[in-house]
């Protein structure tokens, strides 16, 4: 498999789920670093929904218009651990000052 960078977004199947966990097949967000990527086996990612939201930040973040092919919203408060073997086809890569962002919004989130 090719290097999984930060903010890859790739096609992961997340199901089976419990309670209100993200599930299905869907787009997520991968937040950890490349090093531990390829070392670990596993990505840190959060999952991306395509249902409008009404919270906002630092809860969701919108992604840019032509990054998916429909409007989509990243779910920060979604965080995962997943094996590398889970990913499917790359769909593209949010910028670095967009992935620095959400990465303030869950730390807003879980606090110093």
């Amino acid at each position: 498999m090719a290097r999984i960078l930060r903010g890859d977004i790739y096609w992961v199947e997340l199901s089976p789920g419990r309670g209100r966990e993200q599930t299905r097949r869907r787009p997520v967000l991968v937040l950890s670093r490349e090093i531990f990527n390829e070392r670990s086996g596993t990505i840190m990612a959060l999952a991306i929904t395509s249902q409008p939201q009404r919270a906002g930040f630092p809860l969701t973040y919108p992604l840019p218009e032509r990054l998916l092919h429909k409007p989509s919203w990243v779910k920060i408060s979604q965080v995962r651990t997943l094996s590398t073997e889970r990913l499917g086809k790359k769909l593209g890569r949010l910028p670095e000052a967009e992935v620095n962002r959400i990465i303030e919004g869950l730390l807003d989130i879980i606090g110093p």
